[in-house]
């Protein structure tokens, strides 16, 4: 219903896409500007960071497409228009996902594919088949944790029901950060999203092993390859706080 409606006016469409591409696309602008006075940063070359930001925005960019509408739980607990969501014949979690579903969101994930693919072509790297094969699986374990996150948020909003820029903080937060080498943060901060929030699984520790580059905190060189069973636990627990959430719901009675 959703993509019918954005898809009613083309044009419109068309203009929206094309601005959320170009919106998200100042970060690296961003990134681009500090390369214009530094040769590298954090010891990490322009074509090394540009391919940590495609593979943080394309993960982060096929999460949102999916599960960035969590944020508007808040607002239908408080108005009592969820209940309505639980009287319907399907999973709750979807129809929360499929709420005010975003079409346009494919310009973020544009944005992202066009500078993974400039970074793939501009690194040197000496590629190898299990170098190659890593790429996807990170942008798909990487999508995974993301989506994890946007549910553990939302579930989160069964209890402050008003905690939307709480979960934005950590979704949209952490694709920032994964922009930049982990070398530019402090270890505690490192730490800290690698092992209570793994975030660094999206795309530093994976990278580390692509890139030939020192392991974040030292970690073992098989953590490369970890991703994928630290996106199966991060979505398991995501579902499992999701449920909790759901039962403790109260309806406001209207």
């Amino acid at each position: 219903m959703w993509i019918r409606s954005s898809m009613t006016y083309r044009a419109s469409f068309v203009v929206t896409v094309f601005g959320n591409l170009l919106v998200t696309g100042l970060d690296f602008v961003a990134i681009l500007l500090m390369f214009s006075q530094v040769d590298s940063l954090g010891g990490w070359s322009l074509p090394e960071v540009a391919f940590l930001y495609g593979l943080s925005a394309t993960a982060f960019g096929l999460a949102d497409l999916t599960f960035g509408s969590m944020d508007v739980l808040g607002g239908r607990m408080r108005d009592g228009s969820f209940d309505i969501l639980l009287v319907r014949p399907a999973p709750v979690l979807a129809q929360v996902a499929a709420d005010h579903f975003a079409l346009r969101r494919l310009g973020r994930i544009t944005q992202g594919v066009l500078v993974l693919g400039w970074g793939l072509l501009a690194v040197d790297v000496d590629w190898t088949t299990a170098k190659v094969l890593l790429v996807p699986v990170m942008l798909i374990s990487g999508g995974a944790i993301f989506c994890a996150l946007f549910v553990a948020g939302a579930a989160f909003q069964f209890l402050a029901q008003d905690a939307a820029e709480v979960q934005n903080a950590f979704t949209y937060g952490g694709t920032t950060l994964l922009q930049y080498p982990p070398t530019v943060f402090g270890k505690d901060f490192v730490r800290g999203v690698t092992f209570m929030l793994p975030l660094a699984f999206v795309n530093w520790v994976p990278a580390a092993y692509v890139l030939e580059r020192p392991y974040p905190l030292d970690l073992p060189r098989w953590t490369s390859f970890a991703s994928p069973l630290v996106a199966v636990a991060c979505c398991a627990l995501a579902g499992l706080a999701w449920r909790a959430g759901l039962r403790s719901y109260r309806s406001t009675g209207s």
